[in-house]
């Protein structure tokens, strides 16, 4: 029965009006508490909480054992030996603290005076290793799912008062704690800015990890290229704040965000700088290489299988022709199956159990490629080419631009079926020009252009320690100079090469 719109502004009305007995409100859900502390109903001290979401321990030791007395709800609240505790009269006040894990004690049932006491059950799994960002050498821990113990992770790595965290509450039922983290003095002011309006703009009900945030925000949410860097380790948070970076952390995610970046910067790990500069920038230049080899690799096999035979020299040729000879598939089918397989293969390993994950990512890998082979459904070399590529795509340190290039390739096959080495040339540029219009909060998000200094100093390649003497000037840092020796000037940046 449809409402005319006077009679549906009263229902609302009266639905308000309701709901502005808290106790009503929240009485609705079984886990609610509302008790007396005594038997006797003069005595005075009622409590009202979510039992699902308090410390029983804390509320039998700390709080009830001074409920006893006939005591004011101020000298209450000097006496209770816990650190939060809020003295208060709104109601909206008390229903949030309650929801977060509060006690609301007050001295009569109909007394509009509560004493809030936070003792929120914060148990939370233990600071591990690094899991998706494992490193041989280095720091090893990692974030947890709690905002307050990650940002204690961070303090303690940068115990400066110039360490500014910035809280919010994001998502309409969520009410999920956000925090933003730089370093006063370096970051550019117009960043923080940015990032504090996106994250204030954002109307969702419910974020559940810091890379609903992440996604939310970006500059080009169509993109197949990460334009920030989801990371677990303090040491790359520290790192990036040091440099004038952006961090989001939210409560509930084990991944802090990093902004803006650049695409170099999914190349770099941090066990790097435990290594001399030299074979650091050896293993950067290989990981930049197996990009190229993971996306390019496949495609390059159908374009000249199908088109450009010529380009194969004579001996190559006829081990490839031999290979090829009982498969009844053209090139594209014949490559488009087999990676298609590899990814139902990576994905199976990560979604099954850890130990049924780990047997079949190996054993069944090899089990199910020999069998493919030698039932004649793809030569023996397209299977050592996709698997060459399959590991290639997992050398990025940054599992998101991992993703990224398992997923870009694909297109690129298709071209290559149509036109051939013209197709891979065509998808290459098209990347290009892509990632060159791409920005990260703003800032260019290919660092080659346009041409900057600093970007040979610790981007593209890793020079000595002593040589890296600028913070990165695509983040345009208030303080140009890393090093504190007499004589640096703190100045903006220039955002060119000079």
């Amino acid at each position: 029965m449809n409402l005319k719109n006077g009679d549906k502004d009263k229902g609302e009305g009266s639905n308000k009006k309701n709901d502005r007995n808290w106790l009503e409100r929240l009485s609705k859900s079984n886990d609610f508490v509302h008790e007396h502390t005594s038997l006797i109903d003069e005595a005075p001290f009622w409590i009202s909480y979510y039992r699902t979401l308090i410390s029983s321990d804390i509320l039998h030791q700390d709080v009830l054992p001074y409920l006893h007395e006939h005591l004011s709800l101020e000298e209450l609240k000097s006496r209770i030996p816990v650190q939060e505790i809020i003295f208060t009269r709104d109601e909206d006040k008390i229903i949030q603290n309650i929801l977060n894990g509060s006690i609301a004690i007050q001295k009569h049932q109909d007394d509009k005076e509560f004493l809030l006491i936070n003792i929120a059950n914060s148990k939370f799994r233990d600071v591990g290793l690094a899991t998706v960002e494992s490193s041989a050498l280095g720091p090893q821990s990692g974030f947890i799912e709690e905002l307050d113990t990650n940002i204690n992770l961070i303090r303690k790595r940068l115990p400066v008062p110039e360490l500014l965290v910035k809280e919010m509450k994001v998502g309409e039922l969520s009410k999920t704690r956000v925090a933003v983290l730089y370093i006063d003095g370096i970051a550019d002011p117009e960043n923080v800015n940015t990032v504090i309006q996106r994250i204030k703009d954002i109307q969702y009900d419910h974020i559940q990890d810091s890379s609903y945030i992440a996604s939310m925000i970006e500059d080009n949410s169509n993109s197949l290229f990460p334009q920030s860097i989801s990371t677990e380790r303090a040491d790359r948070v520290a790192a990036g704040l040091t440099e004038g970076k952006i961090i989001i952390a939210a409560d509930g995610s084990p991944n802090l965000v990093i902004l803006p970046v650049t695409l170099m910067e999914s190349f770099i790990a941090m066990e790097d700088y435990s290594y001399t500069w030299i074979i650091s920038n050896f293993f950067r230049l290989l990981r930049f290489t197996a990009m190229f080899i993971s996306t390019m690799i496949t495609p390059m096999y159908v374009a000249i299988m199908t088109y450009h035979y010529e380009l194969i020299p004579a001996r190559l040729l006829e081990t490839l022709v031999g290979s090829r000879a009982a498969v009844p598939f053209p090139p594209f089918l014949e490559a488009l199956f087999l990676e298609l397989m590899i990814e139902m293969v990576k994905e199976a390993g990560i979604r099954l159990p850890l130990k049924i994950g780990q047997s079949l990512g190996v054993v069944g890998g090899i089990v199910i490629g020999q069998a493919v082979v030698e039932a004649g459904l793809t030569s023996n070399v397209l299977l050592i080419l996709v698997g060459l590529g399959s590991l290639a795509s997992y050398t990025s340190p940054v599992y998101k631009f991992s993703n990224t290039i398992r997923f870009i390739k694909f297109p690129v096959i298709f071209l290559a079926q149509w036109f051939g080495l013209l197709g891979v040339f065509l998808a290459f540029q098209i990347t290009l020009i892509h990632l060159l219009r791409l920005t990260s909060l703003g800032r260019p998000y290919l660092s080659q252009y346009p041409i900057r200094n600093t970007s040979f100093q610790d981007l593209w390649i890793r020079l000595p320690f002593s040589k890296q003497k600028e913070n990165p000037k695509t983040l345009r840092p208030q303080k140009k100079f890393k090093s504190t020796g007499k004589g640096k000037k703190t100045e903006p940046a220039n955002d060119f090469y000079e």
